[in-house]
């Protein structure tokens, strides 16, 4: 990026590509087997995706208002070092970067079957190999061209698949048959468990309400935009979600739906007849993941990018070219890619299953850091920011934001939790190692910083 008289960078990002970014980065490729994986819960499914998008939509205001305090690239890391120090934010910037590189991995190979449907292609190891890697290198050479083709391709590929799940959501209201749909409750125990049990399986749908914020670097006007941006794209992508999983409930059988592997495919054929809806959905759902993955490329080098600058990574990392951190890209698709290669060859299928597990618990770590980072500026009157009047809904939204995260991190299961903590700690030696590689007068500097305090501990 070039620089502007005053040292910041060109934001290239208007406000329709930043929403683009966060509708294509929330909506991959697992919203194609949403109404399938929570059909044995009955119709309380669709209660627990309007509890999450309010609290996804909360989230999305709280990046926004932290964005008005601090319009950097990094965003939940940037927050989380500003309020806790340069140990919280490498907790936030090492948990949300190993998420986003499994989390790649994971999309490429789920790519690869949608892809063999669209082209009636048969897999085999070495195909299906070649196919995933390709599915992550052509968005990793996307970013490497440049923010400008970063923002073409997200606008491309989210109105590409935004359009047919839309078209299906719509006109499936019209062949809607509530013969079709389960009991609100499906199975045994309380209603209330099954909400539960559901919302556990959904709680992920809306990871990437931070990416406006992850780029607001990039991002015209953030202290507005960020917001906005947010915001829009989580209601897009829950329009989405709400009306594609009605109109599949209302046009599948249930009995059918629950063995379902393509329900959106499923509802097409039910709509029109033939068999030419699992071509339909398989091309968006390619479309899809393919525009997923080059907006989650981006964001798996931003925020190592914003640490490196405070030396709490590798300064390789800090380098940019045309606007893009071209060490974050190629670092983060060498070791997507030796994920995908591991699964393929080795056949490590457990090994791969428990990496993308840790991606459920470390997705979850920056956005409770970034809440409460909020919490802190309010409780401490750092409101210098904060519009006469705001601040009570503020704080009612970084609680309500805190408690979301909380329950991300609840829902994740003690499996999921037990492997992210164990991920994240390890991270603490790479924290070791920098803070001990930062120069002298650097650490001088903030003991220096820390003395005060100390002192004033001491005191008391």
């Amino acid at each position: 990026m070039h620089d502007t008289t005053d040292g910041t960078q060109t934001r290239r990002f208007g406000l329709p590509t930043a929403v683009a970014l966060v509708m294509g980065n929330i909506i991959g490729g697992g919203i194609f087997l949403l109404p399938a994986s929570v059909a044995p819960f009955g119709t309380v499914s669709l209660l627990a995706f309007g509890v999450l998008t309010v609290g996804a939509i909360t989230l999305a205001l709280v990046f926004g208002r932290l964005a008005e305090r601090h319009p950097h690239t990094g965003g939940p890391y940037v927050y989380a070092r500003a309020a806790f120090g340069d140990f919280a934010g490498f907790l936030s910037a090492w948990s949300y970067w190993t998420m986003t590189w499994v989390s790649n991995a994971a999309l490429a190979v789920a790519g690869v079957g949608y892809f063999h449907v669209l082209t009636g292609s048969k897999g085999s190891m070495g195909t299906d190999l070649a196919v995933a890697l390709a599915m992550l290198w052509l968005p990793a050479l996307a970013n490497l061209a440049g923010t400008r083709w970063v923002g073409a391709v997200q606008l491309v590929s989210t109105v590409l698949k935004f359009v047919p799940l839309l078209f299906v959501a719509v006109v499936g209201l019209f062949f809607f048959d509530p013969a079709n749909l389960g009991h609100f409750h499906e199975g045994g125990g309380s209603w209330a468990g099954g909400l539960s049990a559901s919302a556990a399986i959904l709680l992920y749908s809306y990871v990437g309400v931070e990416s406006a914020a992850m780029s607001a670097g990039e991002v015209r006007d953030p202290g507005r935009n960020v917001g906005r941006a947010s915001v829009l794209g989580t209601i897009g992508a829950a329009v989405v979600y709400l009306l594609g999983t009605l109109s599949v409930f209302g046009t599948v059988p249930h009995d059918k739906l629950v063995g379902s592997t393509a329900p959106f495919s499923d509802a097409v054929n039910a709509m029109f007849g033939g068999q030419w809806g699992g071509a339909l959905i398989a091309g968006a759902a390619v479309i899809s993941i393919v525009g997923a993955l080059n907006g989650w490329t981006l964001m798996s080098a931003q925020m190592p990018y914003a640490a490196a600058k405070d030396g709490l990574f590798p300064a390789a990392f800090a380098r940019r070219r045309r606007g893009v951190p071209t060490v974050g890209v190629l670092a983060a698709s060498v070791l997507a890619t030796a994920l995908t290669v591991v699964n393929y060859v080795s056949g490590a299928g457990g090994v791969f299953e428990i990496l993308v597990l840790v991606t459920t618990f470390s997705a979850t770590v920056p956005y409770l850091l970034a809440a409460a980072a909020q919490i802190y500026f309010l409780l401490t009157g750092q409101r210098e920011r904060v519009r006469a009047g705001r601040l009570t809904r503020d704080m009612i939204l970084a609680l309500g934001a805190f408690a979301f995260s909380f329950w991300l991190v609840a829902g994740a299961g003690y499996k999921a939790v037990y492997q992210g903590v164990l991920f994240l700690f390890a991270g603490v030696l790479v924290y070791a190692w920098m803070a001990a590689r930062r120069p002298r007068t650097a650490r001088a500097a903030q003991t220096a910083e820390d003395a005060p305090a100390a002192e004033v501990a001491t005191a008391a």
